[in-house]
């Protein structure tokens, strides 16, 4: 990618290190499930920048705004205790 060759490779490797996480990472940021993560992935709630197979890569900012999001919905909705 031209556009991105004038980017030094340690800063590249900084920006995927402090910026871009897993899917497990994304479930620990989100406090969610893994069929949830899936099913988000599904119902287009999240988009992953990246996916091959089972892998699939998110950017941070991204996740913390849906986490913002998931905290509204869950202050709003429950969980409810039964």
């Amino acid at each position: 990618m031209k556009e991105f060759e004038y980017i030094k490779p340690e800063l590249k490797r900084k920006f995927i290190r402090e910026c871009v996480l897993t899917s497990p990472e994304a479930i620990e940021l989100l406090e969610i499930s893994r069929p949830r993560l899936s099913k988000m992935i599904k119902d287009g709630k999240i988009e992953p920048v990246k996916k091959s197979g089972a892998i699939s890569l998110f950017l941070k900012d991204d996740l913390v705004e849906k986490k913002k999001e998931l905290i509204k919905l869950r202050e709003k909705y429950g969980p409810f205790d039964i």
